[in-house]
């Protein structure tokens, strides 16, 4: 069994710290401390090793919606082969973010950046991500994985955007209160709509792939450099977006690369995501139970399987973190990160989740923070990349099957997921749900 705990580090963070379900909330049981949260923690991957670092975060900074995090991190040294020679190399890296700051002079405008720079000693790269390509057929590498994304937000004066744009909660036990009458209403009547506009440059290096590229002599050292726009449509119409009971959830995204600058190469990718939840009857012995259902496709346009622009890269594809890719921590997950990517992709998941009245460390004193609840959630995927888009799509689909220990830690979803697949199973350690933002 593979095990990976919060990884890959940059996505981990990424996710936990940039995702759109920051927020600032008032909590009826605690007063909201104005401190600095100082967070040590550790973690092992087969790309970092054993790994360790620290992380300050404090909310409210400037305004009350915010959020500043910093990390530094780690690991113990490796010894991997660089051009044939056998040398040790450590895992490290730093992280900054700041969200969801409401721009001068506006009222529903917001913005939010983050930055990683880090060094993988060993990293895994799946170059033919092709449906019926196999597991071993891997690529390893050693070198930096940087990246700088912003956030441009507008929440339309619409329903909630009209009266709560910074997406303010009331939270008690772990639930929001006062939503009884939210969630499942009319699209753009209800709900929360947002349009924004996204930056991305990430940059990843390799110290042991040589390569040819078409018209030029071989690199030993290739970088593979990407900067571009997204434009986004997103409406939330769910009662709680930390962990929704009722409602669905949509976003439309259209990323580009451009080709400028020192990008490898231009490239574009268009995706729709769709979730839905309903609300079931409780036992004697749950709180809440919930069927959550998720969909999300996608489909790239520029990408030209006939060309390549350095071996085993196609020309106008996007980078392997990029575009239509299944496995991870959010999407197939029995398989390995980012196992499988085309030129169009289709997922669907299932998972019924419970909370239990059950909880041992709710008033524990030796826990620092506070666990308001336990969730246990199995779970059913299915997902296929394909080079059309077309019927063929939705046939000979992987599929995984998974169980997962979830809680309500300091107000954010943290869960252990072990699913397992035809290639295995694997674990996650996580935070947020799975495709919930």
């Amino acid at each position: 069994m593979k095990r990976e705990f919060f990884t890959p580090l940059p996505m981990w963070i990424a996710t936990f710290f940039s995702s759109t379900l920051l927020y600032a909330t008032e909590n009826t049981n605690v007063t909201k401390s104005k401190d600095w949260i100082v967070l040590p923690y550790v973690f092992s991957t087969d790309s970092t090793g054993f790994s360790g670092g620290i992380g300050a975060i404090k909310q409210g900074l400037l305004q009350p919606q915010t959020t500043l995090v910093a990390s530094v991190f780690g690991g113990i040294p490796q010894k991997i082969t660089i051009d044939s020679q056998e040398k040790e190399k450590s895992f490290y890296g730093g992280f900054l973010s700041f969200s969801n700051l409401k721009l001068p002079y506006t009222n529903r405008t917001f913005f939010s950046f983050m930055g990683i720079k880090s060094y993988f000693p060993k990293e895994i790269y799946y170059l033919d991500g092709s449906n019926n390509s196999k597991q071993k057929d891997v690529f390893n590498t050693s070198g930096n994985s940087d990246f700088f994304n912003t956030n441009f937000r507008y929440v339309l004066p619409l329903a909630e955007g009209l009266d709560n744009p910074e997406g303010l909660y009331t939270l008690h036990d772990g639930f929001a209160v006062n939503r009884k009458g939210y969630g499942n209403g009319s699209p753009f009547v209800t709900g929360r709509t947002s349009i924004g506009l996204k930056t991305f440059y990430q940059s990843n290096t390799s110290e042991t792939w040589t390569s040819q590229q078409s018209d030029q002599t071989s690199t030993n050292t290739p970088q593979w450099n990407t900067n571009g726009l997204r434009f986004y449509l997103e409406h939330d119409n769910t009662d709680f977006d930390l962990n929704p009971s009722r409602g669905y959830h949509f976003m439309l995204q259209y990323s580009n690369d451009f080709g400028k600058g020192d990008s490898l190469q231009s490239w574009n990718f268009l995706s729709f995501k769709y979730n839905k939840y309903f609300n079931l009857d409780t036992f004697s012995f749950t709180k809440q139970n919930v069927l959550a259902l998720s969909l999300w496709t996608g489909y790239s346009f520029s990408w030209d399987s006939n060309k390549e622009v350095f071996q085993d890269i196609d020309a106008h594809r996007p980078p392997l973190w990029e575009g239509g890719r299944l496995g991870g921590f959010n999407r197939l997950r029995a398989y390995d990160n980012n196992r499988f990517s085309d030129k169009a992709v289709f997922y669907a998941t299932a998972e019924y989740r419970t909370i239990l009245k059950y909880n041992p460390l709710k008033h524990n004193a030796l826990i620092p923070v506070a666990i308001d609840w336990f969730q246990v959630v199995a779970f059913a995927e299915m997902g296929r990349v394909h080079d059309h888009y077309d019927f063929d799509l939705l046939s000979d689909m992987k599929y995984d099957i998974g169980l997962s220990l979830r809680a309500m830690v300091a107000q954010l979803p943290v869960r252990f997921d072990v699913a397992y697949g035809e290639e295995g199973a694997n674990m996650w350690v996580m935070i947020n749900q799975p495709f919930d933002f």
